[in-house]
C-alpha cells in the first residue's frame, strides 16, 4: 500500500541511472501505511530512487535531498542496522538485508551524507515517456453498511467473547494443534484498544458452518494501526512476498480508511487467511483485486448489465500456493428483499452453480426478510484465475426458527450451534447478522473444506471503541 510521493512522471528506468553513486537492496518502511518492503535503491546526485528491481522501467518512489536533509542511525526491532533519511517532508527508515549489514549501513550513510553536502544540485533525470495515466478519483461513497452499527450492547468485552467463541469450538481445544497455533498467531496480530484514536473502533466477527466444522474469524479497524501488524502476521504464517505486494498495490488504488484480516479453519485441518477492506468502493476497483480470467470477466459483465456499481467489501487470500482467491461482497439491487433474493438465485444459475437444495430453498422463500441499516440482502462472489470458487447469498437477520430449519436442511442438529452462541454470548445480543446460502465448487475444498452446498451463520462478536 505505497504511500511515497506520487510524481507526475515515474518513467526513469533503473538502468538509465547507471548504478549511481551507490545502489543495492534495502528494506524500507512505508509512510502512511507502515509496511516493510524490499526495494532496490539507487543514489544519483541529490536523489535516491527506489524500484521493485534493478531492471524496472519506472520507480516506486524518490527521496529528494537538500541542505536541510540528514541521515542518522535508527535501530529498530526489525534490525539493529536501520538508519533514517530525514527530509523536510518526511523521515524514511530503511535497513540492509542480511549479509554484512553494519558495513552496508555505513556505506549507505556515508554516501548519502556526501550527497547532502555536495554542490550537485542538478535536477532529476527527465523521463523518456510522459505518464498519461489518469489519477483515480478519491472514494466518496458512504461507508460499508455493515459497519454502521449501534455501539451499545456489543461494546464492552469483544476480546473476551472472541476467546469464549474459540473455547466453544471442539477442534480448537487442543492447544498443541497447528490450527490452535494459527488462531493464536492471528489473535495476537490484532492491535490493542489502546492504539485507537478518539472515535476509532475495532470490529470482531465470526462465521461458522451449521455443523460447526468450519469457521471464519474476521477483524478490522483503522488502517493506521492495523497494517503493520497484519503484514507481520502474513510474514509469520508464510505468505509470499508477491501477495504482500498485491495488498500494497490494491491498497494504493482503493486507499481504504479501514482494513482487516481474516482466517479460515476446519475440523479436518484446513487453514487459510488473508486481508479485506470493509469499505464501500466502486465495483470496478474491487475487480482490480482479482486475478484476471474468464470468471472475473464474466462476473464484471453480469454486474454491469444489472447496474451493480458498488461493493461494500473486497478481500483476498494469502495462502502459500496459487491459485489466489478474491472475494467481492455487494448489496443486490431490487425493489423488495424478494427481488434481491431472486437476483441472487439468478446469479447462482448464470455462473453455473447448482440450485439450492429444496429444503433450504423452502426456508428462504418463507423467510421474513427485512433490510436494515447494518444488514441487507447481498452476494459474496469468490473467483480465481481458474474459475468461480464460491458463491454465497447473504440474507440478513434469520429468525430462530429459520436457523433451526436451515441446520436440519444440511443434515445436522442446531445443538452445537446453540451451544456456541451461548458460550460466546452471541444469541443474547442479536443472533446471526446474516445467514449465507453457500456453495463451494470442486476442487477448491482441497480435501479440508466441505465442497458443495452449506449453510453458514455470520455473527458480530463485538466492537471496541476509544
Amino acid at each position: 500500500m505505497p504511500s511515497n510521493k506520487k510524481y507526475e512522471d515515474t518513467n526513469v528506468s533503473a538502468t538509465s541511472l547507471g548504478g549511481g553513486e551507490k545502489s543495492g537492496w534495502l528494506k524500507k518502511q512505508g509512510g502512511e501505511v507502515r509496511t516493510w518492503k524490499k526495494r532496490y535503491f539507487i543514489l544519483k546526485g541529490k536523489h535516491i530512487y527506489y524500484y521493485k528491481g534493478p531492471r524496472e522501467a519506472t520507480f516506486k518512489g524518490r527521496i529528494d535531498l537538500d541542505a536541510s536533509s540528514s541521515v542518522s542511525e535508527s535501530p529498530i526491532k526489525q534490525s539493529d542496522c536501520a538508519f533514517s533519511v530525514n527530509t523536510s517532508k518526511r523521515i524514511f527508515i530503511m535497513y540492509p538485508e542480511p549479509g554484512q549489514p553494519q558495513q552496508d549501513k555505513k556505506e549507505w550513510m556515508d554516501a548519502i551524507n556526501a550527497a547532502i553536502k555536495s554542490d550537485n544540485s542538478s535536477p532529476a533525470p527527465t523521463p523518456t515517456v510522459p505518464d498519461s495515466k489518469p489519477k483515480e478519483p478519491q472514494n466518496s461513497e458512504p461507508s460499508n453498511p455493515t459497519s454502521q452499527q449501534p455501539k451499545t450492547s456489543d461494546v464492552g468485552a469483544p476480546r473476551r467473547r472472541l476467546e469464549d467463541a474459540k473455547q466453544a469450538v471442539s477442534f480448537l481445544k487442543e492447544t498443541k494443534s497447528k490450527v490452535y497455533e494459527f488462531w493464536a498467531i492471528w489473535a495476537d496480530s490484532i492491535p490493542p484498544k489502546s492504539e485507537l484514536m478518539a472515535g476509532g473502533t475495532i470490529e470482531f466477527y465470526v462465521a461458522c458452518s451449521a455443523n460447526m466444522e468450519k469457521l471464519t474469524w474476521r477483524t478490522n479497524g483503522p488502517q493506521s494501526i492495523f497494517i503493520q501488524k497484519m503484514v507481520d502476521f502474513f510474514w509469520n504464517v508464510g505468505a509470499p512476498e508477491d501477495e504482500i505486494d498485491r495488498l500494497n498495490d490494491v491498497g494504493a488504488l482503493i486507499n481504504p480508511v479501514r482494513i482487516g484480516s481474516w482466517i479460515d479453519m476446519s475440523k479436518t485441518g484446513g487453514m487459510d487467511g488473508g486481508w479485506y477492506f470493509p469499505v464501500d468502493i466502486p465495483l470496478r476497483l474491487a475487480l482490480e483485486a482479482a486475478d484476471q480470467g474468464n470468471a472475473i470477466r464474466e462476473f464484471g459483465k453480469w454486474a454491469d448489465e444489472r447496474s451493480i456499481s458498488n461493493a461494500y467489501a473486497v478481500g483476498r487470500d494469502m495462502g502459500a500456493a496459487p491459485p489466489r482467491q478474491t472475494e467481492i461482497r455487494f448489496k443486490l439491487p431490487g425493489n423488495t428483499p424478494q427481488d434481491q433474493v431472486d437476483l441472487g438465485l439468478e446469479a447462482f444459475s448464470t455462473f453455473r452453480f447448482p440450485p439450492l437444495p429444496q429444503e433450504a430453498l423452502t426456508v428462504l422463500k418463507q423467510a421474513k426478510i427485512e433490510n436494515t441499516a447494518d444488514a441487507a440482502v447481498g452476494l459474496s462472489v469468490i473467483t480465481s484465475s481458474e474459475g468461480f470458487v464460491r458463491m454465497g447469498l447473504l440474507v440478513p437477520r434469520p429468525s430462530r426458527e429459520d436457523v433451526q430449519a436451515l441446520c436440519r436442511a444440511v443434515g445436522t442438529t442446531p445443538d452445537s450451534l446453540m451451544a456456541f452462541e451461548t458460550t460466546a454470548d452471541l444469541a443474547s445480543t442479536e443472533g446471526p447478522l446474516f445467514v449465507e446460502y453457500q456453495f463451494l465448487q470442486k476442487p477448491f475444498g482441497y480435501g479440508v473444506y466441505k465442497e458443495g452446498f452449506d449453510i453458514v451463520f455470520h455473527y458480530r462478536v463485538g466492537i471496541e471503541e476509544q
